[in-house]
């Protein structure tokens, strides 16, 4: 394998590229030959996963988050992830931009409008009738809970992992470096070359899906502008035309291609939140991000250990409750991104200190997702007629957006800008808008995905990153020729499947970290004693000494973390 890397040009681990392309070309090869008996096994240990494991998604990312909660607040929360010395290498508003525009962008424009009107026109907690104040507060409230803490806690765990082992323990970019404690020099061996393997088949998968989303409501978007049609050919095209974009960027490398692209395309997406609220119901949605915030804080602990226990079983898939669709969904949708924004994050987060790192990737990106759906989703609610007294009141008008987002849920954002001035530019802006947003989701995990192969922070040769990237785009378009019509559902049954063996690996990034930080040599942080007036005053008086606020005595010699 090492000579046939070299015949390449290749600056890889052999084992690691070379099996995980084979894996990826075998898949490739048996989803165009036998796509019928190859989707009904997804649909089959997709339906078997809700059924049986589906609390076990659902405790696992509460877990995570108390666990993030308890670090960053500990005496380990100033540990700096890099030397004693290091510093950020990029401005908080780029690291914001970057670690958005990678991680949760794409799936704002696609659910924006889609996810609080499909609650709120079909309740998912009982006892709620539809198109009720009491329903549009529920839908806020868990859109935040599957887009806000939950989803940031899926790509800061790895994130910190990766982070506080390659940086403080000098180990390669790899995902096996995190298991470090666990498994010693073997993360060098079969096993630890296993996970690596495992994690970048996940990440290939999990942007594939997205891809296949982002194709769906682009295509969407073009056939409400130009009458193109929105099927599985148009969906084609336009991965392959996005594929092309993200592999431009792939060339330019992280600062040209993948901070410019985020920094322009976060730049687009507030100027159109602004444009909803000015053009919109201004004193409503401004009062709505208010309450929204209270809503959250409210509801989120029922919402974050509901299971809905009590729900009967489907008879026709034998999956338990509603969450099989939406928060199993979610949760192992997101964690196959968490090997690619984990490194992501890790690689743009050098020299912060591990508590500004858990509080900057939880609240920030979070703060803006709440702010988002307050504008949209509100907006779209009280469009669509909140409450018997309003829908009355609009006549025929009432209930057109639910019906449009119940036929087509890519055409949600689109539908809902019919209602806005300057539709037809608007709706073309969007459609830029989401284009980006999924070449730079594209473009940054292929860059990671190549990392995890060389182990290294540097990108490698130009036709290992073009490979990664065009393999992406391949498999985002097997999937939707496996999709077909299904489309959503399809997508949905693939990434359940692919991303239990994910969750698994990042739960055990916790025992791992856990054990990393005990052997940390470090003090409480301590004042002093408190001086008295002599000391203060008196000729030739000192002030004691105090422990520097990094917790280490002065004078003293960083240890390090490897010995």
């Amino acid at each position: 394998m090492e000579s046939l890397a070299r015949r390449f040009g290749l600056r890889t681990d052999p084992t690691i590229f070379f099996f995980s392309a084979i894996f990826m070309v075998v898949f490739a090869l048996a989803l165009i030959i036998a796509p019928g008996p190859i989707g009904s096994a997804f649909e089959a240990a997709r339906a078997w996963i809700v059924t049986n494991l589906g609390w076990f998604f659902v405790l696992g990312v509460n877990v995570w988050l108390g666990f993030l909660i308890w670090v960053a607040s500990s005496r380990y929360g100033h540990i700096r992830l890099g030397g004693r010395n290091s510093r950020p290498e990029y401005t908080f508003v780029s690291w914001f931009t970057m670690l958005f525009a990678g991680g949760i962008g794409t799936v704002l424009m696609f659910w924006g409008v889609a996810e609080p009107m499909s609650h709120f026109a079909t309740p998912p907690l009982p006892g709620v009738e539809a198109h009720s104040p009491e329903a549009a507060q529920d839908a806020i409230s868990i859109a935040l809970y599957h887009l806000g803490l939950h989803t940031w806690t899926i790509f800061t765990l790895p994130g910190l992992a990766f982070a506080y082992f390659i940086y403080r323990y000098k180990l390669p970019v790899r995902v096996s470096s995190v298991f470090y404690p666990l498994l010693g020099d073997k993360i060098s061996g079969p096993i630890g070359k296993t996970i690596d393997v495992v994690a970048i088949l996940g990440t290939l998968f999990g942007v594939a899906v997205s891809l296949g989303l982002g194709s769906s409501q682009v295509a969407a978007g073009l056939n409400e502008l130009f009458g193109t049609g929105d099927g599985p050919f148009v969906q084609i095209l336009i991965i392959v035309a996005l594929t092309a974009v993200a592999v431009g960027s792939i060339v330019a490398g992280l600062d040209s291609g993948v901070k410019l692209l985020s920094n322009i395309n976060i730049g687009m997406a507030v100027a159109l939140m602004i444009f909803v609220l000015v053009t919109g119901s201004t004193l409503f949605l401004l009062r709505g991000i208010v309450e929204t915030a209270g809503l959250y804080l409210h509801n989120l602990p029922r919402l974050a250990f509901w299971n809905d226990m009590l729900s009967d079983v489907r008879p026709d898939t034998d999956e338990w409750g509603w969450q099989g669709s939406w928060t199993v969904f979610y949760w192992a949708w997101t964690v196959t991104w968490s090997p690619f924004m984990g490194l992501f994050v890790a690689r743009i987060s050098k020299g912060r200190t591990i508590r500004e790192f858990v509080l900057g990737v939880l609240l920030a990106p979070s703060l803006f997702t709440l702010i988002w759906f307050a504008i949209f989703g509100w907006q779209a609610m009280e469009l669509d007629g909140i409450g018997a007294a309003a829908r009355d009141q609009m006549g025929d008008a009432a209930g057109q957006l639910s019906e449009a987002v119940s036929n087509s849920i890519p055409l949600a954002m689109f539908a809902f800008f019919e209602n806005f001035p300057f539709t037809t530019l608007i709706q073309g802006f969007a459609v830029i808008i989401v284009a980006i947003f999924f070449a730079t989701s594209s473009d940054s995990a292929s860059l990671v995905v190549d990392m995890l192969c060389t182990g290294e922070a540097h990108a490698g040769p130009v036709q290992q990153r073009l490979f990664w990237g065009i393999s992406e785009g391949t498999i985002a378009v097997l999937l939707i020729m496996l999709a077909g019509e299904a489309g959503l559902t399809a997508l949905q049954q693939v990434i359940t499947v692919v991303g239990l063996p994910i969750f698994c690996l990042v739960f055990m990034m916790i025992p791992s970290l856990a054990i990393g930080l005990a052997a940390e040599d470090i003090d409480y942080i301590t004042v002093g004693t408190r001086p008295t007036a002599e000391d203060l005053h008196g000729e030739g008086a000192t002030l004691p000494t105090t422990d520097r606020i990094d917790g280490r005595r002065d004078g003293g010699a960083e240890p390090s973390p490897a010995e």
